[in-house]
């Protein structure tokens, strides 16, 4: 079976092989060279090679086989369930558990515990990520929207990508900032020095964050962030640009400087439009006990 991924050059430059990586973050830079020199990948429907120099307007297609779909297990996993209805649920993920699987994570995931917990999800992300509408990242506990059904899936991802959704989280940075507020308007793209982390790059994707301080410690900074666009670690990348970087964070911030695996990111709050009744609709969920106990110490 043949999948087939296409996009239009905007305004990046360079190398084919760089745009496309930029592109799709799931897929490695050599995984992609695989393709241009197996002929996959053309430009304009002419087949090209990775050291093609991409221009505006160029129409690029990656034809390939697809991969081979992983046996998705129900898994009878704990699961807190916020809020469901025949559309939609909310969930609060836990710290620790990955979204959805993959090669690396093929069970043990929220995907694994939703199809034990829940009857019907949307089929538009295939059978890997049946319902999944938007993801956080592993070590990131919180809210999260997924959809029971296409038409609603179909909604969700339209009011995210008209960033009509209100996505609020709280985090724990190191640093003591000085000023009450602020916003962070810096794109983000592969980072080129460590292909497995984000970075604040020019030609990167938009990305803004809003934050506003909630608490100071000695050293550290309780803050609430706001996003406008959802890109792939946006908060923890935009933190450590600022030199605020989130704590705990094993990959953009100083290790174990607090007890606790994986960082002291929250999504507290999320807020959305019913796709079928209009209704809006507005979450929260209180932080994790880790985190409650490590704010305990700093108090004292």
């Amino acid at each position: 079976m043949l999948d087939k991924l296409n996009m239009t050059i905007e305004e990046q430059t360079g190398r084919i092989d760089k745009a496309i990586v930029e592109e799709f973050a799931d897929f490695s830079r050599s995984q992609i060279q695989q393709w241009l020199k197996d002929g996959f990948v053309t430009v304009n429907g002419e087949v090209v090679k990775s050291n093609y120099k991409v221009k505006a307007g160029d129409e690029i297609e990656i034809i390939r086989q697809a991969p081979v779909e992983l046996k998705i297990e129900a898994e009878d996993i704990p699961l807190e369930i916020v809020y469901e209805d025949d559309d939609v649920v909310v969930v609060n993920k836990p710290q620790g558990m990955v979204v959805h699987p993959s090669a690396g994570h093929a069970s043990g995931t929220m995907v694994n515990a939703l199809l034990f917990h829940i009857k019907n999800l949307s089929s538009i992300n295939d059978v890997v990520r049946p319902g999944i509408v938007h993801r956080i990242d592993k070590d990131t506990s919180g809210l999260l929207m997924v959809a029971k059904n296409d038409e609603a899936h179909e909604s969700l991802s339209k009011q995210l990508k008209d960033k009509t959704v209100v996505r609020r989280y709280v985090a724990l940075v190191h640093g003591e900032i000085p000023h009450e507020k602020g916003t962070v308007d810096a794109p983000i793209g592969r980072s080129k020095i460590n292909r497995q982390s984000q970075a604040v790059i020019e030609g990167g994707k938009p990305a803004v964050t809003h934050f506003k301080v909630l608490e100071k410690f000695e050293d550290f900074t309780l803050i609430e962030c706001q996003l406008e666009t959802g890109r792939t670690h946006q908060i923890r990348v935009h933190m450590q640009y600022i030199k605020y970087p989130i704590a705990g964070d094993p990959l953009y911030g100083p290790r174990k400087t607090l007890p606790g695996t994986g960082q002291y990111l929250h999504a507290k709050s999320l807020g959305f439009v019913h796709p079928k009744t209009g209704e809006e609709l507005y979450f929260e969920a209180d932080l994790p006990e880790n985190f409650q106990e490590i704010l305990k110490t700093l108090n004292k």
